[in-house]
């Protein structure tokens, strides 16, 4: 074990169970450009080492005494990183691996119903999958992981959520709505986004696939928040505008909107962390993988349910 790594897990051991951090806040677009002490005063940083390879950094901060991990999923000093080519797997098992047992994940993506504007906060309720070609569960080769995913997020973290959402002064929050996910890192076109409508999507975005249903392999409960940044492809007639951001998918003046929801997440999610801190995880998340447990398919120890890709080690 490396210097780095002995002090990272020592800062975790040393305190006692009731301490140590369960949570985990996922930062998405813009997580790496948020106002100095947003996050409070970080205390460590480490990658982790997992089968699926290294996680981005995650980090460990206190705001007023409260203890939580952080992850920027795109990168650290930018978007470095685009939603196809994120570790996903990685990310989400080192999650586990530090005993995360509640992910709240912020995403950013585009309007499809014309009831959400640029600078709404949302919390969905529901997932569209139309992601392809990412490596999307533990499970390659075994015969476990038939799980149902309803709800598909928490249910005590989006209540959580929607109290504390309430309480931010200013800006509009929607309680639900479908997130439709698609693979990227292109934007769709506007038949798509007719077609992802008439499937009922209300938003757009590339990273939530398959990250909830990782999340929901290893019975971490979790839940997102998102931002909306800009309308999707047709929704409304915007002219191409070059060399800004979307391309002119965003109308002028709504990027302070969109700026200012974007740096209200972390203060919504620790409240909604606290609010649960020490409550017991009564919830589907939490038991997803029991009926495989009962058979004695697999143990306590979820490093042994996961297949390793060939020619890695964790």
């Amino acid at each position: 074990m490396g210097v780095r790594r002995r002090h990272a897990v020592q800062l975790l051991r040393e305190r006692s169970p009731a301490t140590i951090p369960r949570i985990l806040l996922l930062g998405g677009s813009g997580a790496y450009a948020l106002p100095a002490g947003t996050l409070g005063e970080r205390l460590s940083s480490r990658r982790v080492r997992t089968p699926y390879g290294w996680s981005n950094p995650v980090h460990l901060y206190r705001k007023d005494g409260f203890r939580f991990l952080f992850l920027s999923r795109h990168g650290e000093r930018g978007y470095e990183t685009t939603a196809p080519y994120v570790n996903y797997r990685a990310n989400i098992y080192a999650a586990k691996r530090l005993g995360v047992d509640r992910i709240f994940a912020w995403t950013g993506p585009g309007a499809i119903s014309r009831k959400y504007r640029p600078g709404d906060l949302v919390l969905p309720g529901d997932l569209l999958d139309f992601t392809r070609g990412r490596p999307s569960t533990y499970y390659e080769g075994k015969g476990i992981g038939f799980i149902r995913q309803h709800p598909v997020f928490c249910d005590a973290m989006r209540h959580a959520l929607r109290q504390a959402a309430r309480r931010r002064r200013g800006g509009r929050l929607h309680p639900g709505g479908t997130y439709a996910c698609t693979e990227g890192p292109r934007l769709e076109t506007a038949a798509e986004i007719r077609f992802l409508a008439s499937a009922g999507a209300d938003l757009v975005g590339m990273t939530l696939c398959p990250e909830a249903f990782l999340a929901r392999e290893l019975e971490i409960c979790y839940a997102p928040v998102a931002y909306v940044t800009n309308y999707a492809e047709g929704v409304r007639s915007l002219p191409y505008r070059k060399g800004d951001l979307f391309e002119g998918m965003l109308p002028p003046g709504a990027a302070k909107a969109v700026e200012a929801a974007k740096n209200a997440i972390p203060g919504i999610v620790l409240a909604a962390a606290r609010e649960l801190r020490g409550a017991e995880r009564d919830c589907p998340c939490a038991v997803s993988m029991e009926r495989y447990r009962k058979r004695g398919v697999i143990g306590p120890d979820f490093r042994d349910w996961v297949a390793k890709p060939k020619g890695r080690t964790g």
